[in-house]
């Protein structure tokens, strides 16, 4: 059975935590384990955590909850730890107030991707899918503005970050090896992303468009709150990948896109 590792990332985050566990609680798919790696919560968080461990040990799921609170040193370290317990086939994080669309989503990408009639070493190296933006209460806004292509690669970044985190599935024997580089706050998941799809391709394996909404994704962040440093790690994380001409052209475009939209 293919096995996915989903990793909640999570520091007082009881307003929104709620959603997040249900959602992965209740997905119909067996092979699932879930890592909640905590950053020492003050509130309510860790008790809603065992709560839910407990709810989902005596269910007949068939998924393993495992909860880690200690101090980190940010959230690209967190999801660090969280690679390093990980044991499933495929990894995916799922963030504090960010849900499944639907029950059975973990079931659908198993079948619509036909990962059952793969061997193991030839598994593809990323599995992705679309996102739908909501708000904090956890209800529809919008799709993400930016969409995935049909045909994924590692230098489709430079459009800027077209699949998001929450629906980007990498296989994890590939993601162990590449941890989020720390140096970056806000970015980087960009650049993880990249490495990971650049990997894939050295590999050959391919990267395969789940064609359908996975993540539902919470909009207000990190990263949202502090745009301006995030588009300066970005340029940087650009720049390191495609050059610095490549991606000054490229953010001339986003201007000019910008205005048109």
């Amino acid at each position: 059975m293919i096995r996915f590792t989903v990793i909640t990332i999570t520091y007082n985050a009881e307003q929104v935590l709620e959603r997040t566990l249900q959602s992965v609680l209740h997905q119909t798919y067996e092979g699932v384990e879930h890592l909640i790696i905590d950053g020492a919560s003050k509130d309510g968080t860790l008790a809603m955590a065992e709560a839910y461990k407990q709810q989902s040990d005596a269910s007949d799921s068939g998924h393993k909850v495992i909860i880690k609170s200690e101090p980190d040193h940010g959230i690209y370290d967190a999801m660090n730890k969280g690679l390093t317990q990980a044991y499933g086939d495929y990894v995916v994080y799922l963030n504090a107030g960010d849900f499944f669309p639907q029950n059975d989503t973990l079931e659908q990408i198993v079948h619509r991707c036909k990962l059952t009639e793969y061997p193991s070493e030839a598994l593809p190296g990323v599995l992705y899918g679309n996102t739908d933006i909501v708000d904090n209460e956890g209800r529809f806004l919008h799709p993400r503005r930016l969409q995935p292509p049909a045909k994924l690669t590692w230098r489709s970044f430079r459009q800027g970050m077209l699949v998001c985190h929450q629906a980007f599935y990498a296989r994890l024997d590939i993601a162990k090896n590449l941890t989020y580089d720390t140096r970056y706050r806000f970015s980087a998941d960009v650049d993880w992303c990249i490495r990971v799809m650049r990997e894939s391709e050295r590999m050959g394996l391919p990267l395969y468009n789940i064609n359908m909404v996975v993540a539902n994704y919470t909009e207000e962040g990190a990263t949202t709150k502090n745009h301006r440093a995030s588009l300066k790690e970005r340029f940087d994380v650009m720049r390191r990948h495609y050059g610095l001409l490549t991606t000054v052209a490229m953010h001339i475009w986003f201007v000019i896109r910008s205005y048109r939209s």
